[in-house]
């Protein structure tokens, strides 16, 4: 990874944060976007640290909305040229239902438009430095979930381990018709299940569901392992021409028949483009 370029969200914690080291350790310049200032200079810092001497760089922005993202996507396009690796990794689980101000659900916004957003900002950066590779972070948790594109927003019904295993689902469906779509630019796309992981995730949902997700973390992986799936993915010349596939533990593996339905990943991506209004 010497000399290559991996922008990365989701890195101040976790299981991000760990394959933000590992791919430093490789040589790789690593671009950080998070949200929170004071975590963020800490993961840097801790980039530093590994003597590398690479320039690493972070950007701050709330993925959650549209103006951001799109915001921080041009902000890192204008500074970074060629992009090597995107790492999709941002991810959250609320206990409760909550819109952001555009008018979103917030794990609809966060765990999938986010995605969609920065990945198709950072296009033609990308696209400069075929072969290139874009990493979506998805989930086993997509099982037994389809999409109502009637109800996108969960107003109708909401759950949150539904609306979190839905944007999962968005995030197989997305890495299938980005394959499709950009099959012809050099950049591959895959995704994958990183297992579950003893990490910060869920501990901000609130209620119960904080209190349960920190009781199941005492029988998940370590972060290390988590990680070791997005570090194969970015870095392995064994995936370099692997395209619109879903991993596990290093190994493809099978999604559900939802997660594989091409019509609908076409659906998804049209909305996807309405919603952010992007082309």
């Amino acid at each position: 990874m010497k000399g290559k370029v991996v922008v990365i969200t989701g890195a101040t914690s976790g299981i991000g944060e760990i394959a933000a080291q590992r791919l430093a350790g490789l040589g790789a310049r690593m671009v950080l976007i998070a949200r929170d200032a004071e975590r963020g200079q800490k993961a840097l810092a801790r980039l530093a640290d590994n003597g590398s001497g690479a320039a690493h760089s972070i950007y701050y922005g709330d993925l959650s909305r549209l103006s951001e993202t799109k915001r921080v996507a041009a902000q890192i396009a204008a500074a970074e040229p060629r992009i090597d690796v995107l790492i999709n990794n941002a991810g959250a689980l609320f206990g409760s239902r909550k819109v952001t101000p555009d008018n979103l659900e917030e794990t609809f916004a966060t765990n999938h438009l986010a995605y969609f957003v920065l990945t198709l900002g950072l296009r033609d950066s990308l696209s400069a430095a075929a072969p290139a590779r874009v990493v979506s972070t998805a989930s086993g948790a997509h099982k037994g979930y389809t999409l109502d594109f009637d109800d996108l927003q969960a107003a109708k019904r909401y759950s949150a381990i539904g609306a979190y295993g839905r944007s999962k689902l968005c995030n197989i469906l997305f890495t299938l018709e980005l394959a499709r779509r950009w099959s012809d630019k050099g950049v591959t796309a895959n995704c994958l299940h990183p297992g579950f992981v003893a990490t910060r995730f869920g501990d901000g949902s609130g209620g119960l569901l904080s209190r349960v997700v920190r009781i199941a973390k005492s029988f998940a992986i370590s972060p290390e392992k988590g990680a070791e799936t997005i570090v194969y993915l970015a870095s392995s010349p064994d995936v370099g021409a692997i395209n619109g596939k879903y991993f596990y533990q290093c190994r493809p593996a099978t999604p559900t028949a939802a997660a594989r339905d091409a019509a609908t990943a076409k659906r998804l991506w049209t909305e996807s483009v309405k919603i952010a209004g992007i082309e």
